[in-house]
């Protein structure tokens, strides 16, 4: 008789760790980083200290003098990372597109209808561990912020991440050798 009771509990077991074996397989596919990594700027020659962000959907570099202009008839932007000392030359890079932000609710005047507020969006090699991916980065000045890279969901896709919170700079100092793969 004891081992009817047992039965709907052992088959409940075996239904459901069939149904979280393919999530398990698949997480072995992925590189765990941790909450904070460090990224290589590979166009940029710059290393600097990233949060991994799950919440945000967009990367995002932290940019000073933010200057859009017009090169053989295409969008640029010329900027000067704000947390970097050593880069006193600006970097130009093609404007990819603009994207639209929603502004934090504590930034946002209740009187003013702007709720975005508008961000250049450029192309970047990005190194981490030994994964190089090619992913968008708007640009923001977030010199009031500890980590001048966030690094949100669109770009961990890009790179398979699977992120420990618990965890810092897993990955190690970033050593890419080859090309990065394209943006989606």
């Amino acid at each position: 008789m004891k081992h009817h009771t047992r039965l709907p509990t052992l088959l409940c077991l075996l239904f459901f760790s069939g149904l979280l074996l393919p999530s398990v397989s698949l997480a072995a596919n992925k590189t765990v980083y941790g909450l904070n990594e460090y990224a290589s700027l590979i166009e940029i020659d710059v290393e600097i200290a990233a949060k991994l962000d799950t919440g945000a959907k967009t990367a995002s570099l932290s940019a000073r003098d933010i200057k859009h202009f017009k090169r053989n008839g295409e969008s640029w932007v010329r900027f000067y990372i704000a947390s970097d000392s050593k880069h006193i030359h600006p970097i130009e890079r093609p404007l990819a597109r603009v994207s639209k932000i929603k502004r934090r609710a504590d930034d946002v005047d209740p009187n003013e209808e702007n709720k975005y507020s508008s961000r250049p969006v450029i192309n970047l090699d990005i190194c981490m561990g030994e994964a190089l991916r090619n992913i968008e980065v708007n640009l923001t000045d977030r010199s009031a912020f500890q980590y001048p890279l966030l690094i949100g969901s669109e770009a961990l896709k890009r790179f398979d991440a699977l992120v420990d919170p618990s965890l810092k700079y897993a990955a190690g100092k970033p050593v890419c050798a080859s090309v990065a793969q394209n943006a989606e």
